[in-house]
C-alpha cells in the first residue's frame, strides 16, 4: 500500500479507532489478569499479554469471515469467557502456605490474556478485517499504534482496581456480559433469538454478567471461608 495515498491513511484511521473502541475490553482483561503481580512481573505480563493477543488477532484477521460462521464457536467462546470471569474473581490461590511461585503466575496471567482476548476478538476482527480490505499491511499498522494505548488503559484500570476494588466485579461482570452476548448471536442461535426471543439481545448479556459476578462472589467467599479453616486449624495444631 502507497503511504502518500490518502485512502491508507482513512483505512488505518478505521482500524485505529476500532483498535481503540475495543481497547477498553482488553484494559479490563489485563488489568484483572495482572492485578496480583509484583510491578516488575506486572509490567512483564502486561507486555507479553499484549504482544501475544495482537499477534492472535492478526492471525486471526485471516480466517474472520469463515470462523463467525462456524455452528457453536462463539457459544463455546461464550462459555470460556464465563470461567475466566469468575476464574477471576476468586481469591489467589496458595500452595499449603507456602509462596506462590512467580513465574507459574506471571505465565498464567499471560495466559488468561491471550485466551479472554482471542475469545473477544472473533467478532472484533471482522471490523478491522473489513476496513483494511485484505491488506496485511494496514492490520499490523493499525494494531501496533494502537497497543500503547490499550497499555495505558490496562495501568489506568489497575489503579482502580486497587483503590476501588468494586471495580473488580464490574471488570469480571462485563466479561460476563460479553459471554451473554456471543451466546445469542452465534450461527445456529442468532435467527432463532431474533425471530422468537429479540428480547434476549438484552436480558441475555444482564444475566450472564450478574451470573458471573453473583458465581464469583460465592465461590470467593467458600474460598475464603476454607482458608480461614485451615489456617485456625494450623494455629490449633501449634506445639505450645
Amino acid at each position: 500500500m502507497d503511504f502518500s495515498d490518502p485512502q491508507f491513511w482513512v483505512a488505518a484511521l478505521q482500524i485505529i479507532a476500532i483498535d481503540i473502541v475495543l481497547g477498553g475490553d482488553n484494559a479490563v482483561i489485563i488489568a484483572l489478569a495482572c492485578r496480583r503481580l509484583p510491578e516488575k512481573q506486572r509490567n512483564q505480563g502486561i507486555f507479553w499479554g499484549v504482544f501475544g493477543a495482537i499477534t492472535i488477532r492478526v492471525i486471526l484477521v485471516f480466517f474472520a469471515l469463515n470462523l463467525l460462521t462456524l455452528p457453536f464457536l462463539k457459544l463455546i467462546g461464550a462459555l470460556l469467557l464465563l470461567w475466566i470471569g469468575i476464574k477471576l474473581l476468586l481469591p489467589e490461590s496458595t500452595d499449603d502456605g507456602h509462596e506462590i511461585d512467580a513465574n507459574t503466575t506471571l505465565l498464567g496471567a499471560i495466559k488468561t490474556i491471550i485466551i479472554a482476548d482471542t475469545v473477544m476478538s472473533l467478532d472484533n476482527v471482522i471490523g478491522i478485517a473489513g476496513a483494511a480490505q485484505g491488506d496485511l499491511t494496514l492490520v499490523i499498522f493499525g494494531l501496533l499504534v494502537s497497543v500503547p494505548i490499550i497499555v495505558w488503559g490496562s495501568k489506568l484500570v489497575m489503579k482502580l482496581m486497587n483503590r476501588f476494588p468494586l471495580t473488580i466485579f464490574v471488570g469480571a461482570g462485563l466479561l460476563g456480559w460479553i459471554a451473554g452476548d456471543m451466546a445469542i448471536t452465534d450461527s445456529v442461535t442468532k435467527e432463532w433469538v431474533n425471530v422468537h426471543a429479540a428480547f434476549l439481545h438484552w436480558l441475555m448479556p444482564i444475566c450472564t454478567a450478574l451470573a458471573v459476578i453473583v458465581t464469583g462472589k460465592w465461590l470467593a467467599a467458600r474460598a475464603q471461608k476454607n482458608i480461614a479453616l485451615v489456617d485456625l486449624m494450623k494455629d490449633t495444631n501449634k506445639p505450645v
